[in-house]
C-alpha cells in the first residue's frame, strides 16, 4: 500500500510543535505515537512507516523540549506535555483520512506515561505502552526534569501503587480498549514492579496483552531488541484493526465473554520474547 510522509506543524499555547503524517489514501485507524523523554519523533517513524502499510494513518510529533524546542528542557512540565499530546491527538482526530472511532496510542516510557492519561481525557481504541514510566501525582505543575531529584522516586517505583492512588493508573482502570504492555527485561528506570502496576491497574480492559523483550534495556539499545519491538508492536497492531475491520462491537464496551488466553514464546533473533494475551 503506497503512504505519503507530510510534514505539519502543531500549535499549542502559542508555540508549535514539529510532526510528520504518514497516511494510505482512504479513511482508516489512526495510530499516534509519543515519544519518550530525551527522545523525539525519529526514533518512532520506522514504526510508523510499518504501520502505515497495514492500511493506518500514522502522526508522529515532537513534545515541547525536545528538538525544535530543546531549549524548554529545564521548564517545560507534565502540563505542558499532555497539552501537547491533547493538540496532536485533536488535530489527528480531526484529519478526514483519520477514523476517530479507531484511534490507537502508542507511548514509550514518558510517552506511554502520557498515553495513559490522555485515554481519561479523549477516545482511544486501543493503547500500547512500552515501559511505561510511573510519576507521583504530586508536584505536576514542577518541571518534569525537575521530579528525578525526588530521592523516592526509585523507591516510589519499586513499591505496589494501587490505580486509586496514581492518576495514570486510575486511568487504565477505566480503559475498555485493547492493550499492549512491552516490558524491557533489564530496565533500570522502569523496573518490573511499575510494569506490574499498570497491569494489574487494566481491570477493564477489553484484552490485555504482555511482551517481555529479554535481554533488552530501558532505551532497547541493541538493534536486535529495536527490531523484536518493532515485530510485537506490527503484530500486534495488524490483529487490531484487522479484527476491528470485521468487528461492528462498540470498542467502548467490554466483550461479554471472557475468555482466558494462553502464553505464548518466539524468537526474533537474539531477543526472545515473551507474550500473554487475555482477552477480557
Amino acid at each position: 500500500m503506497k503512504t505519503r510522509l507530510e510534514s505539519l506543524d502543531i500549535t499549542v499555547d502559542g508555540q508549535c510543535i514539529a510532526a510528520s503524517l504518514l497516511a494510505p489514501t482512504t479513511a482508516v485507524p489512526g495510530v499516534l505515537f509519543v515519544h519518550g523523554w530525551g527522545g523525539s519523533q525519529e526514533q518512532d517513524l520506522e514504526r510508523a512507516r510499518e504501520a502505515a502499510g497495514l492500511g493506518c494513518v500514522c502522526l508522529t510529533f515532537d513534545l515541547r523540549g525536545h528538538r525544535r524546542t530543546e531549549q524548554q528542557r529545564e521548564t517545560v512540565t507534565r502540563e505542558d506535555n499532555l497539552r501537547d499530546l491533547l493538540a496532536a491527538y485533536d488535530k489527528f482526530a480531526a484529519m478526514p483520512l483519520v477514523d476517530a472511532s479507531a484511534i490507537a496510542v502508542v507511548g514509550s516510557s514518558y510517552g506511554g506515561y502520557l498515553g495513559a492519561l490522555l485515554t481519561s481525557l479523549r477516545p482511544v481504541r486501543w493503547l500500547a505502552l512500552r515501559a511505561p514510566a510511573l510519576y507521583k501525582d504530586v508536584d505536576w505543575e514542577l518541571p518534569k526534569r525537575k521530579l528525578h531529584l525526588d530521592p523516592d522516586l526509585p523507591a516510589y517505583r519499586r513499591r505496589e501503587v494501587r490505580s486509586q492512588e496514581n492518576r495514570a493508573l486510575a486511568a487504565c482502570a477505566a480503559f475498555r480498549g485493547d492493550v499492549l504492555i512491552v516490558e524491557s527485561e533489564h530496565d533500570d528506570y522502569v523496573p518490573h514492579p511499575v510494569i506490574a502496576n499498570y497491569v494489574a491497574a487494566f481491570t477493564r480492559s477489553r484484552s490485555l496483552t504482555t511482551r517481555l523483550i529479554t535481554g533488552s534495556d530501558h532505551g532497547l539499545s541493541h538493534p536486535s531488541c529495536q527490531r523484536s519491538y518493532t515485530a510485537v508492536l506490527v503484530n500486534w497492531l495488524t490483529e487490531m484493526v484487522i479484527g476491528a475491520r470485521g468487528d461492528a462491537v462498540d470498542p467502548e464496551v467490554p466483550s461479554a465473554t471472557k475468555k482466558e488466553g494462553g502464553a505464548a514464546r518466539s524468537a526474533a533473533k537474539k531477543a526472545e520474547l515473551e507474550e500473554e494475551t487475555v482477552a477480557r
